[in-house]
C-alpha cells in the first residue's frame, strides 16, 4: 500500500502555480484576485477561509475576505455578490458554505458570474463539464483527479465506483472520470448490493458523508481509494468515509484523512482562480 499524500501533492501543485502566477502578474501588471464571502461565525468555516487566505499568499494571488454578520439578509448578500461581479479587479468569487439557515445557498451560488465561479458550482459550469466543454471545475473532484494522475496508473479503461451523488463532489467526479475514459458507476443511499459493486472497482471515490461506511473487505486488491469524507467523531477524532486501517490492507493506493483530499481542494481553488483570471484576460484581449 502506498499513501496518496495530499499535503505533498498539493505543495508540488502550489509550487508550480507560484511560477505561473508570477508570469501572469508580470504579463498583466496585476495578480489574479480571489474574493471570499463568509457569513456568520461558524468555526470550521473561519478555519477554511484562513487557510484559503494563506494559500493565496503562498502562490502570489491577491485575496480579499468579506466577513458578514450572521444577520445579513438575502438582499444584502446578493448586493455584495453583484458588486463583486461588476468589479473588474475581481477574478474569483467564493461564498463559503454552509450559509446560515435563513439564506438560500442555491440562490447565492446562482448569482455569481459563471466566469468568476471558482468553486465550479454554477449550473453553467456544471453544464459545461457534462458537455465536455472547458469551464471552471469543482475543486474537490479536480483535486481527486490530480491525485489519481500522480499514481501513474491509467484511468482510461478502469472501472471506477463513485459513492455519493452530490453536485459538489459525486456527480462532477463521475463526469471527470468519464472524460478520462473510465467506466463509471455512481452509487448512493438506495443502491442495492453496494459492497459487491465497490468490489468491482479499480478506483473507489467515497463521498457519502458517513463515517467509515466503506469497509476494508469491500476494496478489491490493488484498487486506488480516494476518501473525500471528513467526519468528526464524538471523541474528536477525524475519520473519512472509508475504514482506513482495513482498506489499506487491500488498496494499492489510499488517501489519508485528514491530509488527503482536503489540501488538494484548496490547491485546486487557487488553480481555478488563475484559470479564471487567464480566461477573463483572454476575453478582454480578444478583438
Amino acid at each position: 500500500m502506498q499513501l496518496l499524500d495530499g499535503k505533498k501533492i498539493s505543495k508540488e501543485l502550489r509550487q508550480a502555480l507560484k511560477g505561473q502566477v508570477a508570469d501572469f502578474t508580470a504579463t498583466y501588471g496585476r495578480a489574479p484576485r480571489l474574493d471570499v464571502i463568509l457569513v456568520g461565525g461558524d468555526p470550521a468555516s473561519q478555519i477554511y477561509v484562513r487557510n484559503k487566505e494563506r494559500g493565496c499568499q503562498k502562490v502570489g494571488l491577491s485575496s480579499q475576505s468579506h466577513l458578514l454578520d450572521e444577520s445579513t439578509t438575502e438582499a444584502q448578500l446578493l448586493q455584495l455578490i453583484q458588486e463583486l461581479n461588476a468589479n473588474d479587479a475581481v477574478d474569483g468569487i467564493l461564498v463559503q458554505l454552509p450559509l446560515p439557515q435563513h439564506l438560500d445557498s442555491a440562490v447565492m451560488l446562482a448569482a455569481i458570474d459563471p466566469t468568476k465561479d471558482v468553486d465550479g458550482f454554477h449550473a453553467i459550469n456544471l453544464g459545461r463539464l457534462v458537455s465536455g466543454l472547458p469551464g471552471l471545475v469543482p475543486c474537490t473532484p479536480l483535486g481527486c483527479i490530480r491525485m489519481l494522475e500522480t499514481t501513474g496508473v491509467p484511468i482510461s479503461g478502469a472501472n471506477a465506483v463513485v459513492v455519493g451523488r452530490s453536485t459538489i463532489v459525486g456527480k462532477p467526479m463521475a463526469h471527470l472520470l468519464l472524460q478520462q475514459h473510465a467506466t463509471v458507476t455512481v452509487c448512493h443511499s438506495r443502491t442495492r448490493n453496494l459492497p459487491e459493486l465497490v468490489r468491482t472497482a479499480d478506483i473507489v471515490v467515497a463521498a457519502v458523508g458517513v463515517p467509515e461506511m466503506i469497509q476494508g473487505d469491500w476494496i478489491a486488491p490493488g484498487a486506488i481509494v480516494i476518501d473525500v469524507g471528513i467526519n468528526r467523531m464524538p471523541d474528536g477524532k477525524i475519520v473519512g468515509d472509508v475504514a482506513f486501517e482495513s482498506a489499506a490492507k487491500n488498496a494499492a493506493w489510499i488517501t489519508p484523512v485528514p491530509g488527503g483530499v482536503g489540501p488538494m481542494t484548496i490547491a485546486c481553488l487557487l488553480e481555478n482562480t488563475l484559470t479564471a483570471a487567464r480566461q477573463r484576460e483572454a476575453t478582454r484581449q480578444a478583438p
